[in-house]
């Protein structure tokens, strides 16, 4: 493994363990010229994915990419990073688990969308308005109408 700092290709394995929900292996590794130190994570993958844009264009797959789209709309959230890694690693294994290896994006964004619904609410509506492209104020409050559902504005008599 390449040391981010000085490029040097000898590096060692201090320590390794499963991550906490056990898809894959965090190694902490020393520059043998530098010093410095860094993680590592190793994972299993299934195939090789390539994710089909909408204007027809196809790109390999990108976890990592995955992984910062979902952290944008999760900033200064109080969720634990914890989760969000279960939620993108339970993404991909969906992914993977689908059988094709082309895979159009509105799959991956409909499945990022589910996984953000159940963990924040404000992120999910971060994510929908960049997903679905809102323009104005109104494509916000049609959303949100939509995600309040029917019944939801009316007055409890109960009260």
């Amino acid at each position: 493994m390449r040391c981010p700092y000085c490029g040097n290709e000898d590096t060692q394995v201090k320590d390794s363990r499963p991550t906490e929900d056990n898809t894959s292996i965090r190694r902490r590794r020393f520059c043998t010229a530098c010093g410095g130190r860094f993680t590592t994570f190793e994972r299993v993958q299934l195939r090789e994915l390539t994710i089909i844009k909408a204007s027809g264009r196809r790109v390999p797959f990108d976890r990592d990419k995955l992984m910062r789209s979902v952290q944008i709309a999760m900033r200064k959230r109080p969720v634990e990073q914890e989760r969000v890694e279960r939620m993108v690693s339970g993404i991909v294994r969906r992914l993977e688990s689908m059988g094709e290896s082309e895979i159009p994006s509105a799959v991956v964004g409909r499945l990022v969308m589910e996984g953000l619904s159940s963990i924040d609410a404000v992120a999910y509506v971060r994510f929908a308005s960049v997903y679905k492209n809102f323009h104005e104020a109104k494509d916000f409050e049609e959303f949100l109408g939509e995600l309040s559902g029917p019944g939801r504005d009316e007055v409890d008599d109960d009260r």
